[in-house]
């Protein structure tokens, strides 16, 4: 099994906030899994919309695999804080991490890495990274 590598706190630049419905929680009272997938999509989003990179509102990207540690349960109506860091700049695609804690409190809910593929929905298939796309995150990361 792999676990994934979250840098420590320190070394991530990105955070943001988001909240869990009450809904969100499953018949043993603990967040579905499935939201762990959306709350580090909202992560996504508010990162590459702080960097300026989504285009009409959406992702020049598709996910290619995720892989989530659950680390505590989650629960539905509460304030979380997702970290996200872009730890790979490849040709056509990218690799991020992202840590999901309850806020306040600081509780680690679950840690994740993900594998994000550039996609050109018109050809319906990868594309190359653009240099703006590349310059962008790699500025932001410090990866220059």
């Amino acid at each position: 099994m792999h676990v994934p590598q979250v840098p420590e706190p320190s070394r991530i630049r990105f955070r943001c906030k988001a909240r869990t419905r009450w809904s969100d929680e499953d018949n043993q009272n603990v967040l579905n899994n499935a939201v762990y997938l959306t709350l580090l999509e909202e992560g996504r989003h508010a990162y590459f919309q702080r960097l300026g990179l989504l285009e009409q509102n959406h992702f020049p990207f598709v996910l290619g695999s995720c892989n989530i540690r659950f680390v505590s349960p989650g629960r539905g109506g509460a304030e979380v804080e997702i970290e996200v860091i872009t730890t790979r700049l490849g040709k056509s695609s990218f690799e991020q991490a992202y840590r999901v804690r309850e806020t306040p409190g600081g509780r680690v809910w679950c840690e994740a890495e993900a594998v994000l593929v550039v996609y050109d929905a018109r050809n319906g298939r990868s594309a190359p990274m653009t240099s703006a796309f590349r310059s962008a995150v790699a500025e932001f990361e410090g990866l220059a």
